[in-house]
């Protein structure tokens, strides 16, 4: 029942180049940074990636765009991300972006062994072309595919040996999800404790979801964006 791994790069060393792998986060908060910077140490290629959005240039995921390692994504938002407009440009990188919801449910039905699903959003645009449309009750819903991955990297406040997992605020968000989509999921905490010192109510992912758990060191937590009042104050 001990599934902590003495660091992030033993947790990764099994990934291999053409791995589908997910990774939570929204925008900088709750990415499983350590466990990209050992991916990016690893530096296996032609990787296919789910996240809601790849990082910044220079940070998170950008790191991976940096090192050639992403062969195609499925996301939700990439405006932050020059380098990678410019390989989807050239033609070096597969890009499909849904809306942000559909991502979440097709990830979540993934986890829980639902194939398929019919759903409104992106009726009438890009995001329904080549796909099952039918009706229900008068009106119209596209098929959307579940997700799976290889691998899940995710993100958590703080975990125990046996893999139970709980979130902080709202570096919660596409973690729990992920962690039950994937063949294998690995899992970095910011503080590990002993099994019985997580509240019950209070875990999120149970154990049964993680196959390892690493703790993770020297977190940036970089904000987006700082927007200052008048004469600078914050």
């Amino acid at each position: 029942m001990n599934k902590i791994v003495a660091s992030a790069d033993v947790a990764v060393a099994d990934i291999r180049g053409g791995a589908t792998i997910m990774l939570g986060g929204f925008g900088l908060c709750g990415i499983p940074e350590n466990l990209i910077a050992a991916l990016v140490r690893l530096g296996i290629k032609g990787l296919h990636t789910i996240s809601n959005n790849m990082g910044v240039d220079g940070f998170g995921m950008g790191l991976m765009l940096e090192a050639g390692m992403i062969a195609s994504h499925i996301g939700s938002y990439v405006g932050e991300n020059k380098r990678l407009e410019a390989q989807v440009l050239r033609g070096e990188l597969d890009l499909t972006l849904l809306p942000q919801g559909t991502l979440a449910e097709r990830i979540r039905a993934g986890g829980a062994g639902v194939p398929a699903f019919y759903v409104a959003t992106g009726l009438g645009t890009v995001v329904a072309d080549g796909k099952e449309v039918r009706d229900f009750g008068g009106r119209s819903f596209v098929l959307e595919q579940a997700l799976k991955a290889d691998f899940a990297l995710v993100k958590a406040w703080k975990g125990d040996r046996h893999g139970n997992l709980i979130y902080r605020k709202t570096a919660r968000n596409f973690n729990p999800v992920m962690a039950t989509a994937a063949e294998i999921t690995i899992a970095e905490v910011e503080e590990l404790v002993e099994p019985g010192e997580l509240e019950p109510d209070q875990i999120v992912t149970p154990g049964i979801y993680v196959d390892r758990v690493v703790v993770g060191e020297a977190y940036r937590k970089p904000i987006e964006a700082d927007f200052l009042r008048a004469g600078g104050a914050v």
